[in-house]
């Protein structure tokens, strides 16, 4: 088990500063728009917007962490160790299936 918890920590430590960094980035541009008196048109398609890709990113990263979860459930069914390649492989892969998968669902239907 300290296996896994080894491989999982630097992921949440990547995901924390990303986090972080889009937060600030965020009140940067709020600020901004409030300095410039933007048009309030322009603040509610901005709002709009945000709430759409929040929806949106709850979706993407909801597949992404369930099959992680599997792919961590793998991991210990295999009796894999963070030295062994396919435990990466394995997290991978479940990471790029979560991403296609939430494009297919996302494209636009023609």
């Amino acid at each position: 088990m300290a296996d896994i918890i080894a491989l999982f920590i630097p992921m949440v430590l990547a995901a924390c500063v990303v986090v972080a960094i889009r937060v600030v980035v965020d009140a940067r541009l709020r600020r901004r728009l409030a300095e410039t008196h933007a048009s309030e048109e322009l603040v509610r398609s901005m709002f709009l917007a945000d709430q759409e890709n929040s929806r949106q990113a709850s979706l993407k990263w909801g597949m992404v962490l369930v099959l992680t979860g599997i792919a961590f459930g793998i991991i210990d069914i295999a009796n894999l160790t963070y030295e062994d390649a396919a435990s990466y492989g394995v997290i991978f892969a479940a990471v790029g299936l979560g991403m296609i998968g939430y494009h297919l669902l996302q494209r636009p239907r023609s």
